[in-house]
C-alpha cells in the first residue's frame, strides 16, 4: 500500500514541463487574455440566467446571489493567478497539481476540467443553434425537423447548427492562437456593447416596486428547491456560479502568454471584474424592468423584457449579437480544452499522439479529439441534459487549487519560480476559498454531483488501465 501510494504521489519537475512547452509560441498578452476571459465568462448565460435565477431563486436579490458567486470566485482567481504566474504550462490545473501533489492527483484535477470543457463546448454550441433557429424563423428560413434538435429532442435526430458551429471553431483554432484572438477580441466588444445596450434602453423602462421586497419570503417550489429568503439566494449562487468559470481558460493557455508573471494575473482578475460589472448590471436591470415571477420558464428573457417594453427592433439586434457573441465562449472552451487534451498526452496519460505539435507548433491532434467528441455530445444529448452536467468538475479543480497554494509556497524561489503576484492574506484566503469552493459544490444539484460522481470513476478506469502504465513521468523516474 505504501508502494503505491508513492507512486501515486510521483511529482513531475517543473522544468521538465517548461521544456515541453517550449516549442509552443508565446503570443498572447493581457489584451488576448482579457478577451478570452470575458469572451468565455460573459456567455450565453448572462442573457438567460439572470431572469431564471430570479424567478426560481432569489426575485430581486439575485444581484446578492451573483456578487456572492463573484466573490467565491475572485477568491479562487486569486490561487490561480498565482499558480499560473509561478507555473505557465499549459493544461492549468493539471500540470499545476502534477507538480505540486503528484500525478494521480493532478490526473484527478485535469480529468474533472476535462468534463467541463467536453459538456460545456456542446452546452454552448446547443445553446447557439436554439438561439440562431429562433432567429432565423421569423425570416422563413428553418431546417428539416430532424436536424432542428438533438436525438430524441421534438423529432430530432441530430443538432445541424451545433455541429457546424463546433467545426467551424475548430477549423479557426487550428490555425493558431493568434488568429483566433483577433476574431475574439471583435466579438467580445460586440457582446459586450450588446449587453451595453441593453442596459442603457431597460433603464429607461424600470420599475421601482419590482425591487420590493428585495430579498422575498422564502418558500417551497413545486420541483422541491426554495425561493426566496437567504437560502434561495445561496440556491441562486450554485447555479449562477456556473457562468464565472471561465477563467480557468486563461490558465490553460498560459505557456502561449508573452511575460505571464505580469500578464496572467492581470488577464484572470481583470476579465473576472468585467464580467461581474455586465452581470449585476443586467440582472439589476432585468428585475426592475418586469416583476420577477414573468421570467419563469423564459428561455431568453432579455429578449422578451425589450420586446414587452417596446423595444422590438433592439431585442433583435441584442439577441444576433448575443448569438454571434457565443463564439466567443467556444473559441475559449475549445482553446483550453485542447490545451488540456495536449497536456494528457505530452505526459503518456492517454494515447502520445493527442501530444505531438503539428508542423506550426499546434496542439491540433488533440484539437480535432476535442472537436469530434464535442459534437457528438452537442449533436446527440439534448440540452436540458447538458445543462445538468457542466460544471461540479470544475469546482474539484478549484479545490485541488486552493489547497496547493501553500505547498507551491514552500518550494517558490526553490525550484519553482517565485512569481511578482501572490494570492494576498496568506494562509488565511487559501483555506476561505476551499471552503467556499466546497459550499458552493453542496449547493448543486443531486443530478450533478451524481454525474461528477460517474466521470470520476470513469477517470479511475483510464487512470489505473492506462495512464499509470504508459506515464512520462514514471518511464523517467524508472531510468
Amino acid at each position: 500500500m505504501k508502494n503505491l501510494f508513492e507512486r501515486l504521489s510521483l511529482k513531475e519537475d517543473p522544468s521538465v514541463y517548461e521544456d515541453k512547452d517550449s516549442h509552443l509560441k508565446r503570443t498572447l498578452g493581457v489584451k488576448e487574455f482579457l478577451a478570452l476571459g470575458v469572451g468565455t465568462i460573459v456567455s450565453a448565460s448572462i442573457f438567460t440566467l439572470p431572469g431564471v435565477v430570479a424567478a426560481k431563486y432569489a426575485g430581486p436579490a439575485v444581484t446578492i446571489s451573483f456578487l456572492l458567486a463573484a466573490l467565491v470566485a475572485g477568491l479562487v482567481a486569486f490561487a490561480y493567478a498565482e499558480m499560473s504566474a509561478a507555473m505557465p504550462f499549459a493544461g492549468s490545473a493539471y500540470s499545476w497539481i502534477n507538480v505540486i501533489f503528484g500525478e494521480f492527483w493532478g490526473w484527478i484535477a485535469g480529468w474533472a476540467l476535462l468534463a467541463e470543457y467536453f459538456i460545456a463546448v456542446a452546452f454552448v454550441a446547443s445553446g447557439l443553434s436554439s438561439n440562431l433557429q429562433g432567429l432565423l424563423s421569423p425570416m422563413g428560413f428553418s431546417l428539416p425537423k430532424q436536424l432542428q434538435a438533438a436525438l430524441g429532442t421534438d423529432g430530432g435526430l441530430f443538432d445541424f447548427f451545433a455541429c457546424g458551429v463546433i467545426l467551424l471553431i475548430a477549423i479557426l483554432l487550428s490555425r493558431g492562437v493568434k488568429e483566433a484572438a483577433r476574431v475574439q477580441n471583435i466579438l467580445v466588444v460586440l457582446k459586450v456593447l450588446a449587453i451595453i445596450i441593453f442596459i442603457a434602453v431597460g433603464i429607461t423602462a424600470l420599475h421601482p416596486e419590482n425591487y420590493t421586497p428585495f430579498i422575498p419570503a422564502q418558500k417551497v417550489n413545486s420541483d422541491g428547491t426554495i425561493f426566496g429568503g437567504w437560502i434561495g439566494i445561496y440556491e441562486g449562487v450554485s447555479t449562477i456560479f456556473l457562468s464565472y468559470i471561465g477563467f480557468d481558460s486563461i490558465a490553460a493557455n498560459s505557456a502561449e502568454a508573452k511575460n505571464p508573471q505580469k500578464t496572467m494575473p492581470r488577464g484572470i482578475m481583470g476579465s473576472l471584474l468585467i464580467a461581474v460589472v455586465l452581470f449585476v448590471g443586467v440582472g439589476l436591470v432585468l428585475v426592475g424592468m418586469f416583476p420577477y415571477s414573468e421570467y419563469a420558464n423564459n428561455a431568453e428573457p432579455v429578449g422578451w423584457a425589450l420586446r414587452q417594453s417596446g423595444h422590438p427592433i433592439i431585442a433583435v439586434v441584442v439577441q444576433a449579437i448575443a448569438v454571434v457573441g457565443m463564439f466567443t465562449a467556444l473559441i475559449g472552451m475549445m482553446l483550453a480544452g485542447s490545451r488540456l487534451v495536449y497536456s494528457f498526452g505530452r505526459d503518456g496519460m492517454l494515447p502520445k499522439w493527442l501530444g505531438q505539435l503539428n508542423k506550426d507548433k499546434l496542439p491540433n491532434h488533440a484539437l480535432i479529439f476535442l472537436t469530434v467528441v464535442s459534437v457528438v455530445l452537442g449533436a446527440l444529448l439534448p440540452f436540458s441534459f447538458l445543462a445538468q452536467m457542466v460544471s461540479a468538475g470544475t469546482l474539484i479543480a478549484f479545490m485541488f487549487v486552493t489547497l496547493g497554494i501553500y505547498k507551491l509556497r514552500k518550494r517558490e524561489g526553490k525550484d519553482i519560480k517565485d512569481p511578482s503576484f501572490k494570492m494576498p492574506f496568506y494562509p488565511v484566503l487559501p483555506a476561505l476559498a476551499f471552503l467556499a469552493s466546497l459550499a458552493v459544490f453542496l449547493g448543486l444539484d443531486t443530478a450533478a454531483k451524481l454525474t461528477a460522481g460517474a466521470w470520476f470513476i470513469i477517470g479511475l478506469i483510464i487512470y489505473f488501465s492506462y495512464g499509470i502504465k504508459h506515464s512520462a513521468l514514471a518511464k523517467s523516474k524508472n531510468k
